[in-house]
């Protein structure tokens, strides 16, 4: 035999050949030679060396353990000292009584939804989200909560959790701003067979989540196609020509023909603009050639016109220097006047009859 010691907050098990035989508390006891003893320390987490239902079977070890039995729908939180310790998986667990103050809230995962009374600062713990679904609604969207296939309810911008067990989550968000569509290259044929690219833009906005989400596939490709067709009808009974002088009625015909529909898909139309028509390259060519044309006639009918005009003028000057010598004869001095700015010197030869030949040549003889 030998004489072995418990110290206070310490418990001790024996074991002999791997069987559990007894449990000591505080103080001397005495143990047979080839005994096992495995000291507790009971300020420390209970690890059981064997199995615990065998362990409950001493009548001390029942007295100094507190037993949590977690079923198979739940899972336990359990808090040391006020502070979160651990998770708890379904079985049975225990741990000492007396010296540490161990508290225990048992969460029930039957349900897919997480309790209100679940502290939220917890949620972010690594050992807890094993067992927890995540879901993020961004900011101006909203989510719809599908359980098991069926819609249950909407949910707005925020972050939730729910239980991961049996029963399938799945969450499907749609944006609610309001957003852009490209409807770019898209090749038509006008009523006279000319081919050409219209570039066109929508603006929209989904209002109806459950109708964009569930109750069709892939709303905007639907959309998409919903403001081809209406392009396609548009330019299709109109001629290149009329297409040309009409294109601004292109915007009010797509949102006029495309309401009804897109409400049906959740989406209301707000706006829709042509961006470019581009034509062919030998269209191009003739179009351009015309526009030359029509220019050119343009600039000869405004020649013309200014011709007109200035022999007009000619002529209505003319009449009046004809009946009005006093004018003739300013008119002639005003040119005498523009020649003479143009010369730097004269120089002059010919005696005493100099004047009298500059009167000759600047005042008329009768």
């Amino acid at each position: 035999m030998r004489r072995i010691r418990i110290f206070p907050y310490q418990m001790g098990l024996v074991f002999r050949k791997d069987q559990f035989i007894d449990a000591l508390s505080t103080g001397k006891h005495w143990i047979r030679w080839n005994d096992q003893l495995i000291t507790y320390d009971m300020s420390k987490e209970f690890v059981p060396l064997c199995e615990l239902n065998i362990l409950l079977k001493n009548s001390l070890l029942q007295e100094k353990l507190e037993l949590i039995e977690v079923q198979d729908h739940q899972i336990a939180l359990v808090f040391q000292e006020g502070n979160f310790l651990k998770v708890l998986e379904p079985g049975r667990h225990a741990f000492w009584k007396g010296v540490v103050n161990y508290r225990f809230q048992i969460l029930d995962r039957d349900t897919y939804e997480v309790s209100a009374s679940l502290n939220k600062r917890l949620l972010s713990e690594s050992t807890l989200q094993a067992f927890l679904i995540k879901v993020a609604i961004p900011a101006h969207s909203v989510g719809l909560l599908m359980v098991d296939g069926e819609l249950v309810r909407h949910l707005q911008a925020g972050v939730y959790h729910f239980w991961r067990n049996e029963k399938q989550i799945q969450v499907q968000t749609v944006d609610l701003r309001q957003q852009q569509m490209e409807v770019s290259g898209q090749e038509i044929l006008t009523k006279d067979k000319a081919s050409l690219r219209i570039n066109f833009f929508v603006q929209y906005q989904v209002v109806d989540a459950e109708k964009a989400l569930l109750r069709n596939k892939d709303f905007e490709r639907q959309f998409y196609l919903l403001i081809q067709l209406a392009l396609r009808e548009y330019v299709g009974t109109l001629s290149l020509d009329e297409l040309l002088l009409r294109k601004e009625g292109i915007e009010s015909f797509v949102l006029e023909h495309s309401q009804k529909a897109s409400k049906d898909l959740g989406v209301k139309v707000l706006q829709a603009g042509l961006r470019d028509v581009i034509l062919p390259g030998d269209v191009r060519e003739i179009m351009n050639q015309v526009l030359v044309a029509q220019k050119q006639a343009q600039a000869n009918i405004i020649t013309r016109r200014e011709e007109t005009a200035s022999t007009r003028s000619l002529l209505n000057t003319a009449k009046l220097l004809e009946e009005n010598a006093m004018l003739l004869k300013l008119k002639e001095m005003e040119y005498v006047e523009k020649i003479a700015e143009k010369i730097n010197s004269i120089s002059l030869s010919g005696g005493a009859q100099v004047v009298e030949q500059l009167r000759e040549i600047f005042i008329k003889t009768e």
